[in-house]
């Protein structure tokens, strides 16, 4: 088949043939996934272990093909290898050919569902990776902020976590530093497993301190994120509005010369 013509149905998708083909793809990878769901399971792995083996055995030999003809037909080789898709094909068949080696790798079989991504685009879904794109961008932006609460989190959890060790010692469950840490971490996020329990009235008071901190220390990173989305948006409608006014001045500007050329040839 001629090399334009097999890129045009592996990588277009406005084609028939790149649809279907797309479509196809897609389906394939909805169920080797849940093969290996499936697979998960201990019943259903001792009846019909070997009938999903020879599935996923199937589906990979497939998908490999598919990621050697993307390789093959390619624009640019190099730039599809190294690009976010082109590390996730090849993720996703990877874990098959090292299940000889270590069994429990099989699982990361599941890698393959990031593959759906393609849908957004089979399915004229851009809108909604633009948005997702508009997000990345205030996660971005929000880094260094975030980075900072998380350093400051860390130092409270520690100083708190010591505090506890102190009050509560290793006759109530806080046998250690890093164990009472561990508490503080469970605490301060409102998770609370019980395996550990202050006992002490102090304890239990510092306990419900931590407890009232937490819920204020949640609303912290989504106010850091929620500014830098308002902070995108002003940036863009600014852009907005500076290219509505330079394209007006341009279309006043053409008109201005049309009129001077129009009275000097009336002169």
């Amino acid at each position: 088949m001629d090399k334009n013509k097999l890129r045009e149905i592996i990588f277009g998708y406005r084609t028939k043939s790149g649809k279907i083909f797309d479509i196809i793809l897609l389906n394939s990878i909805l169920l080797s996934v849940i093969c290996v769901m499936l697979d998960s399971d201990k019943e259903i792995h001792k009846e019909y272990g070997s009938f999903l083996l020879t599935l996923e055995w199937i589906f990979t030999i497939f998908f490999t093909i598919e990621y050697a003809l993307r390789i093959y037909c390619a624009l640019n080789t190099k730039k599809y290898i190294f690009s976010f898709m082109g590390i996730i094909d090849l993720l996703s068949i990877l874990p098959t050919y090292l299940i000889g080696f270590y069994a429990p790798i099989g699982s990361l079989i599941d890698i393959r569902i990031m593959r759906l991504i393609r849908i957004f685009r089979i399915f004229k879904l851009s809108p909604y990776l633009r948005s997702g794109h508009t997000m990345q961008i205030a996660l971005r932006s929000s880094r260094p902020k975030i980075i900072v609460f998380i350093l400051s989190i860390s130092l409270m959890v520690i100083i708190l976590g010591t505090i506890m060790y102190i009050i509560e010692g290793q006759q109530n469950g806080f046998d250690n530093i890093p164990k009472s840490i561990y508490w503080a971490v469970v605490t301060l996020t409102t998770v609370g497993y019980g395996d550990v329990v202050p006992i002490t009235a102090l304890g239990k008071t510092v306990a419900v301190f931590i407890m009232m901190l937490g819920y204020a220390i949640i609303a912290v990173p989504t106010g850091i994120v929620s500014a830098e989305f308002s902070k995108n948006r002003n940036i863009k409608n600014q852009e907005k509005n500076q290219h509505h006014i330079i394209s007006k001045e341009e279309e006043i500007l053409q008109k201005l010369n049309s009129l001077e050329k129009k009275i000097d040839k009336l002169h």
